[in-house]
């Protein structure tokens, strides 16, 4: 059998693992990472649509007409599937560019607030020991 100090600390051992497992998970670089991979899953979703359904059709149909193909999915030489490939690749080139805009938007709105802010530390160090040196100037 087993003695109850040994079943206390069994117990508490397991009480503090839940409660480090609990810390860790609320903590805001978990959750917040989580948040990411949940919306960069379906942001992924909405571009792969986007290419699939808008951008496809539109700037590719003449050359999967030229093609005799109905689908991107269908080019093929010698069992190649270059058209999933050749898909792949525009997807990937519109996410970055649209996260290049998102992150150059981003960037220039930070550069706007810093402006907006007044001025910086050093201009108020600066601003300051001037002050200061005028004052013990003033004082000999």
């Amino acid at each position: 059998m087993v003695s109850n100090q040994a079943r206390s600390r069994a117990v508490n051992s397991a009480g503090s693992f839940m409660n480090d497992f609990r810390e860790f998970l609320l903590r805001g670089n978990v959750v917040d990472l989580a948040v990411a991979v949940v919306i960069g899953g379906a942001f992924g979703a909405v571009i792969t649509s986007f290419i699939e359904d808008i951008i496809t059709p539109l700037l590719l149909s003449p050359a999967l007409n030229k093609a005799g193909v109905a689908d991107i999915a269908e080019l093929s030489v010698n069992g190649v599937k270059y058209g999933l490939f050749l898909s792949t690749v525009i997807n990937f080139v519109v996410i970055a560019f649209i996260l290049f805009v998102l992150i150059r938007t981003f960037e220039r709105m930070k550069r706007t607030e810093e402006v907006d802010a007044g001025p910086s530390t050093d201009e108020k160090l600066n601003d300051t020991l001037g002050r200061l040196t005028g004052f013990l100037e003033q004082r000999m």
